[in-house]
């Protein structure tokens, strides 16, 4: 879902900004994460807010399109785990426990567990990952980005599409008589909601209480409230009831809400077939990320053809995004080709899968991928730009609305995003 441009990022653009000097050293010295990259880590700017959500993303997309991916970028990946289940962003010494101080969160950790259940193999780190999950549940049935954080849309749904990954019934996980559900029924805007807001989802609720309509968390609730994954299968779920074009209903039921929620996207993407974000003072730009995340919401709710117009859209203007974003932005976008039975290896005249390969480690010989050697991978990795800032502006906006309880969208793009996020 992706972590998706959202005002949560906003947020941490203008916090950022504001606690900047007056003169900045130009040449600041590198964080710890980035004095020494692992090897087996895809992309290559500083992994210490998305690392393992980029790894996650791109391994799970590999797979999907049927490309085996590198052991040792597995084996980083579980070696991210804390004793306890949980996924921190990175982790640059994982000889050295997990305490108190260890940023763990839900989102890098269903992340993973999507992505591990998907290759296989790995009952035992998923098992303990779900095991951590369920102990932070909240009351209402759904998670907040940090332990014991108010539920929102985008975490709710991330565990939703693990759950449902590891082959469990999300609606079965219940805390306090409520389940995931239940916690983003609670998060979907009525049909009389103002400010076309009408069957949308909310992030979180605002200050006041009030829901305000999140497109990123609406792309996150309509596959929660579907029980799905970052992985739809293409035509899959064609027969729901409560079509993309339907008329909004009183959401008593998970699949009015995404029903609901499908043609909230619907109408918003109808215009150009894509989703827009701004920075304060400046013009809306497209939102790649976002609406690759709608893509995918829109073919698991069974909207066909509004899917099929964003993936096109995407196939024509999303390429140089994806390369100045990095791998869970290559990632997001063969999701998005893959639900809607796009070819991801000719996307716009574009490889995805090939792009996303040269910003990891050396895939094996003779994989699906078409990556012959180290070589090639190398060769393009130097044409193309393939660090991973937007997943970092997506868990760096997560986890300053985490911490400040705001009750904006989550980037899951890395979204995005979505997935930030």
């Amino acid at each position: 879902m992706n972590v998706r441009s959202s005002a949560a990022v906003l947020a941490a653009i203008a916090v950022i900004g504001a606690a900047a000097p007056a003169a900045a050293d130009s040449s600041p010295s590198p964080s710890p994460s980035q004095q020494a990259l692992p090897s087996a880590l895809y992309g290559e700017s500083d992994p210490q807010y998305d690392g393992v959500w980029r790894q996650s993303l791109a391994l799970l997309a590999q797979h999907t399109v049927g490309v085996e991916p590198p052991k040792e970028a597995v084996d980083w990946l579980v070696g991210q785990q804390c004793a306890d289940g949980s996924f921190a962003p990175f982790r640059a010494d994982t000889g050295t426990a997990c305490d108190a101080e260890t940023m763990v969160d839900t989102n890098q950790t269903a992340a993973a567990v999507q992505a591990l259940a998907a290759l296989g193999g790995h009952d035992a780190v998923t098992g303990k990952a779900l095991d951590w999950l369920k102990s932070v549940q909240n009351k209402d049935g759904g998670w907040g980005y940090m332990a014991g954080g108010a539920s929102d849309a985008n975490s709710t749904s991330l565990v939703v599409g693990a759950l449902a990954a590891a082959g469990e019934k999300p609606a079965e996980v219940v805390k306090g008589g409520k389940s995931p559900q239940d916690a983003l029924l609670k998060l979907a805007l009525p049909c009389d909601a103002e400010d076309d807001g009408a069957g949308a989802f909310a992030f979180q609720p605002d200050k006041k209480g009030e829901l305000v309509a999140n497109a990123d968390a609406t792309a996150a609730g309509v596959a929660g409230s579907l029980g799905v994954g970052l992985v739809v299968e293409p035509g899959k779920d064609k027969g729901r009831s409560g079509a993309a074009d339907a008329a909004c209903e009183k959401a008593k039921t998970p699949e009015q809400a995404a029903a609901n929620g499908a043609a909230h996207l619907t109408d918003a993407l109808a215009a150009d077939g894509h989703l827009v974000s701004a920075l304060p003072g400046a013009e809306d730009q497209p939102d790649y990320g976002n609406t690759a995340d709608a893509v995918v919401a829109l073919a698991a709710q069974g909207a066909t053809g509004p899917a099929a117009k964003s993936a096109a859209w995407l196939e024509k203007n999303a390429a140089d995004w994806a390369a100045q974003s990095g791998p869970a932005a290559y990632a997001q976008l063969i999701l998005a080709a893959h639900a809607t039975g796009t070819d991801p290896r000719a996307f716009g005249g574009t490889d995805l899968v090939k792009k996303l390969t040269a910003t990891g480690p050396a895939a094996p010989a003779g994989d699906a991928s078409g990556e012959k050697n180290g070589q090639e991978r190398t060769d393009e990795k130097e044409k193309d730009d393939s660090g991973s800032g937007s997943g970092v502006w997506w868990a760096l906006g997560a986890f300053l609305v985490a911490g400040a309880g705001a009750g904006a969208g989550v980037l899951v793009n890395s979204r995005k995003k979505r997935r930030q996020p």
